[in-house]
């Protein structure tokens, strides 16, 4: 048994096996294409958002240090990217995009 299953070009030597074989192969090609496609639009997206929140601080004005812009190129979490932009708007510095907004409460509020 051991002499002919290792004669033999396992695991495509009928057609049966050749046929699902070859099909499998083909499926896992397209979702490997498909997964890849899906990954480079996500990184797409984030090196994107990572250039606005960057143009929206050197628009306002501010000098950014080669760390804050390493950490908003090298960021991928998409909802943090947008969480930067939006605080860029109103940033006194480059350094509150990485802080939590204050609320200020007004008297007499509850």
């Amino acid at each position: 048994m051991e002499e002919i299953m290792a004669s033999t070009a396992w695991p495509v030597h009928s057609p049966f096996a050749r046929e699902h074989f070859g099909r499998g192969r083909e499926e896992g090609i397209a979702e490997g294409k498909a997964e890849g496609r899906a990954e480079g639009r996500a990184e797409g997206q984030a090196e994107e958002a990572a250039k606005s929140v960057l143009l929206v601080l050197n628009a306002r004005g501010f000098d950014i240090p080669d760390d804050t812009r390493t950490m908003i190129t090298t960021c991928t979490d998409l909802t943090q990217l947008h969480t930067w932009l939006t605080r860029a708007a109103t940033a006194h510095t480059p350094q509150d995009l990485f802080t939590e907004p204050t609320q200020q409460h007004h008297q007499g509020d509850a």
